[in-house]
């Protein structure tokens, strides 16, 4: 029996897109004003397993036009992939209601 085919736009999280490309998870749809960004820094070995251990995450805007200095609203560097993607969904619920702080 073969398992269903996987298609990239397959991964979502809170009904969000999740794409990764080598160290970098997008989260949240170029179509909308904001979207996140999380950068791997830093992995552990657990097993056989690399596991993130220090993650960037950055709340920016979509805007093609700014510079990308000029795109990041937030920022903050979280220990793990979990603490990152919790606060990037919090983030970005904020943002895209228009409840930015």
């Amino acid at each position: 029996m073969s398992s269903p085919a996987v298609t990239e736009s397959a991964l979502e999280y809170k009904g969000r897109p999740l794409r990764r490309r080598d160290n970098l998870i997008y989260y949240g749809s170029m179509a909308d004003k904001y979207i996140i960004l999380m950068q791997i820094a830093d992995t552990r070995r657990v097993g056989d397993l690399d596991v993130p251990s220090r993650v960037s995450v950055q709340l920016q805007l979509t805007d093609s036009e700014l510079r990308s200095r000029e795109r990041v609203i937030k920022q903050t560097e979280k220990s793990g992939l979990y603490e990152a993607v919790d606060v990037a969904a919090v983030w970005l619920e904020r943002a895209l209601a228009g409840k930015l702080r």
